[in-house]
């Protein structure tokens, strides 16, 4: 019997039923008597875990997915360990993402997401070992929260942006205010400067100029 073993293949040999040999990339020959040959594919493999609900320690329920990368890395103990390894592992991903979860309020579950995966990668190491399987990578696709907190989150949003917006008007009128009483007291101080402040309008143009003469000396007044 010929057996071609691709690159990312492994090929276990039984013979009556018992474990004979491993066969790596290239060709062989094996007597076909009493022997059956299982491939093994180990190259890396996308596990997706779908939109699940999942409590915080808070009592929140938030809706999450996940995308993981695996590859098998014994081929001998991922066919003989248990009867579906692939769903063993999806099972502990499960697993390791409630308990991962449910240790963590809403709030530090969103500040600290792009370390989820991190976490679940060292959570489900061993267990994924015991079926000769690596996890290389753990990544948190989606993060549903419930719509009511969706809006109340706008809603604080929206007060904060209110609040600042107003207290910015605040501070600008309190700066023109403050503005305006300093030119009155340079005003009342030096009222030369309100001479000045004529002539350079004449000069700008655009504004009419009135000047009155009477018993008691009075400033000119400028009209835009």
């Amino acid at each position: 019997m010929r057996v071609v073993v691709q690159e990312w293949q492994r090929v276990l040999v039984y013979r009556d039923g018992l474990f004979e040999v491993e066969l790596g990339p290239g060709r062989h020959r094996l007597a076909r008597r009493r022997r059956t040959v299982v491939p093994v594919t180990v190259r890396p493999r996308l596990v997706v875990t779908p939109v699940q609900e999942v409590l915080t320690g808070d009592g929140l329920a938030v809706k999450m997915s996940l995308a993981s990368v695996v590859r098998v890395d014994d081929a001998r103990v991922w066919h003989e360990a248990v009867d579906a390894p692939d769903a063993f592992v999806y099972a502990a991903v499960q697993v390791a993402l409630r308990e991962d979860v449910a240790s963590r309020t809403l709030d530090e579950l969103l500040a600290d997401r792009s370390e989820v995966g991190e976490r679940l990668l060292v959570a489900t190491r061993d267990s994924a070992a015991r079926v000769g399987v690596v996890v290389e990578s753990v990544a948190l696709r989606d993060v549903v929260v419930p719509a009511e907190l969706r809006r109340a989150a706008a809603d604080v949003a929206t007060a904060r942006a209110e609040g600042l917006a107003a207290l910015e008007r605040a501070r600008s009128e309190v700066a023109a205010t403050r503005a305006l009483a300093n030119a009155a007291r340079m005003v009342a101080d030096q009222p030369a400067l309100l001479q000045l402040r004529t002539l350079q309008a004449v000069e700008a143009g655009g504004a009419t100029v009135f000047l009155s003469t009477g018993a008691a000396p009075v400033g000119p007044v400028v009209q835009a």
